[in-house]
């Protein structure tokens, strides 16, 4: 079974990527050591993660026989270099390879890049794919492809990020109800006042957009102000250098939160705050649910992350569904919570991601 796109063109060294990403994180080059959650588990049961609900199940029941799913598969990420896209690309093929022995998975690493993503799409539909599961770099870049895919009769599945072209399904929690979820709680935390700066994601990207909206809309109605948004990039390399940058801008008592739209750059945002000493004065808010965030939660340091749960399991279940033929609804959602020190416990060693 192939796993990784032959590296016949430069572009597509996507394995290898997948291969650094994943190192990096057990080295422990990050100043918290990486961890792993029961749910990321590919287990001995085939069946959705634990934070697919009983709508989820319903939508995502497998009528072939496993064994007899035998089609191509493409798994196309935007980018291995953060912890979601690792897991996910390494992920899908190993779930795949346990569950659907006939299932041919092609992984493919876009590396941040929409254009080299869109070239690594376009060798898939060439190559001969049934089923497209697209986490696209950004969602207008990828429509072309989404579209030559489908033209091609090639069923897309978009995975945790959302295209802007017609798909099978859509499967993801939601993030502009995540947005909102963090949104109240902050308002909350801070008395329905307060100034707030915030670390976008990836600009263009569908859930940068709907995590801003979403966030706005949950702190309408009080007098929190953002009074500054500046992207980091879902890296927390660029969240530590951004929240330096805030810090340095922003004096003593000028900013009472952060809203970061992923716990990477939350955990840089929290290093930059507690390496300035102003811990005390600032509260941070992000969303994923890592199984580290969790921990940082536990300890005091975050103030919360709303669970946004990987797509691994459910995404190679409705690829398998539709290599046999059979209908997948249009959204598949996942359940969000928010995560704070009242619940932690409930969540610790079973994390979202």
């Amino acid at each position: 079974m192939m796993h990784a796109l032959k590296q016949r063109t430069r572009p597509l060294a996507g394995a290898a990527t997948v291969g650094l990403a994943l190192a990096l994180l057990a080295s422990g080059c990050t100043s918290q050591t990486a961890q792993t959650s029961a749910n990321e588990t590919v287990g001995d049961k085939l069946a959705p993660s634990i934070y697919c609900g009983d709508e989820c199940q319903t939508q995502l029941q497998l009528k072939a026989d496993p064994a007899s799913i035998d089609c191509k598969v493409g798994v196309s990420w935007s980018s291995a270099s953060f912890p979601y896209g690792a897991k996910s690309t390494q992920q899908i093929p190993e779930f795949a390879e346990k569950f659907f022995p006939k299932m041919s998975v092609t992984v493919s690493d876009g590396r941040g890049d929409a254009t080299n993503q869109s070239s690594q799409v376009s060798e898939m539909i060439a190559n001969g794919i049934k089923v497209l599961i697209l986490s696209p770099q950004d969602a207008d870049a990828l429509a072309g492809v989404a579209k030559q895919a489908t033209a091609a009769g090639i069923k897309v599945i978009a995975a945790d990020r959302q295209v802007n072209a017609p798909v099978s399904t859509y499967i993801g929690s939601d993030n502009t109800e995540a947005g909102a979820v963090d949104g109240k709680a902050l308002a909350e935390a801070l008395g329905g006042k307060g100034n707030v700066v915030e670390l976008s994601g990836s600009l263009g990207a569908s859930p940068t957009i709907a995590r801003a909206a979403g966030f706005r809309t949950g702190i309408k109605g009080s007098d929190v102000k953002i009074i500054a948004t500046q992207t980091a990039n879902y890296d927390r390399a660029t969240g530590l250098k951004v929240m330096e940058d805030y810090l340095q801008r922003f004096g003593q008592g000028q900013i009472q939160a952060v809203y970061a739209h992923n716990d990477q750059m939350a955990f840089g945002a929290i290093q930059a705050i507690k390496e300035a000493g102003r811990e005390s004065e600032i509260k941070v808010f992000g969303i994923d649910g890592e199984a580290e965030a969790l921990n940082t939660v536990k300890d005091g340091s975050y103030a919360a992350t709303v669970g946004y749960p990987l797509v691994v399991k459910e995404s190679a279940i409705a690829a398998a569904k539709l290599c046999a033929g059979e209908p997948v609804d249009e959204r598949i959602k996942l359940d969000s919570t928010l995560i704070d020190q009242k619940n932690v416990d409930q969540y610790l060693g079973k994390s979202p991601q």
